[in-house]
């Protein structure tokens, strides 16, 4: 029955984008046999709206081996994804197809627009699905450059943006490896801009160019050390506890966080490192009052003050 049912759901939608379609055909897309579909059809002909007169009910035509729906009673609407849903379900698509050789990385990047697509009609306010990143296409032509350069030795001109900082950087940079961390690629490279061993997200480098000038890293470059991942907590960083409402659990998944403590009703309390007070205010802002900061206080008053001045200015521009 847990697989009926969403079945059912989704069925007279999927039959009335789709008149005359065969029973073949529509129990294939269902991954169910023709015995099956047609159990599930006569279900939904006695499904329908409260009265459960003639004109109330779901009404299916058959002609042959087709079916076409005659009157849907108010199922037409296909399933939609939560905003934390789709934002999980991404996050999983992105990473897998992150990993080279595992799947059909094209058959990934539609799955991914599609999801994208149907996310962006339905997401409740201040669900952030595409979490501010680029994937797909532009990655792969990205890490294609990447790959060319670390094979030919040569050094990378990127320009890069940097989501602590909030800002979009031009570096010039020395590659020494790709790898794949925690579900995401990056670059590891001499950054001669930071003069120091750097790992730059595939996804967040804007614009890459292969540059004549050989690859150069000073030999006591080390590579980073990442088997216990990327996040290393520094003792001058701030600390925050947030409860994080069903909506915004992605920030849990997506950002390091030192604890994550389920509550009631689908939220969780989460400690989380940060060291940019104002990139972690702009985080907490675009959530659109989903998260609550429980300490410290001064981010707390912070947050309500950028709030406060963000709706004056909202009502300002409103009266001119």
């Amino acid at each position: 029955m847990s697989d009926r049912l969403p079945r059912l759901l989704a069925l007279v939608p999927y039959l009335l984008a789709r008149p005359g379609i065969k029973v073949e055909d529509a129990a294939a897309d269902f991954d169910v046999t023709e015995k099956q579909l047609r159990k599930d059809l006569e279900l939904l002909w006695m499904c329908g709206l409260p009265g459960y007169g003639p004109g109330d009910l779901i009404d299916l035509s058959f002609e042959g081996d087709t079916i076409t729906v005659a009157f849907d009673a108010g199922m037409s609407r296909p399933l939609r994804l939560t905003g934390a849903e789709a934002t999980a379900l991404l996050v999983a698509l992105r990473a897998l197809g992150e990993t080279p050789g595992v799947v059909d990385g094209e058959a990934v990047r539609r799955a991914v627009a599609k999801i994208e697509a149907a996310a962006g009609l339905a997401q409740p306010a201040g669900v952030v699905v595409g979490l501010g990143v680029r994937e797909g296409e532009d990655t792969a032509e990205v890490r294609r450059i990447v790959q060319a350069a670390l094979t030919a030795q040569k050094a990378l001109r990127i320009t890069y943006y940097t989501a602590s900082k909030d800002e979009i950087t031009e570096r010039t940079v020395d590659p020494m490896r790709l790898l794949i961390v925690e579900g995401r690629s990056y670059l590891e490279a001499w950054c001669r801009r930071a003069d120091a061993v750097r790992l730059f997200r595939l996804d967040r480098i804007d614009e890459v160019t292969q540059l004549t000038e050989p690859a150069a890293p000073p030999p006591y470059a080390e590579p980073t050390d990442v088997s216990s991942g990327l996040f290393t907590p520094q003792p001058d960083q701030l600390v925050a506890t947030l409860v994080l409402e069903p909506d915004t659990r992605w920030i849990s998944e997506y950002y390091p966080v030192e604890s994550v403590e389920e509550l009631e009703g689908g939220r969780v309390r989460v400690r989380m490192r940060y060291s940019d007070r104002a990139w972690m205010v702009r985080l907490l802002l675009g959530q659109g009052g989903e998260v609550h900061v429980e300490s410290p206080p001064d981010l707390a008053d912070q947050l309500r003050t950028r709030a406060r001045q963000a709706l004056e200015l909202a009502s300002n521009l409103a009266s001119t």
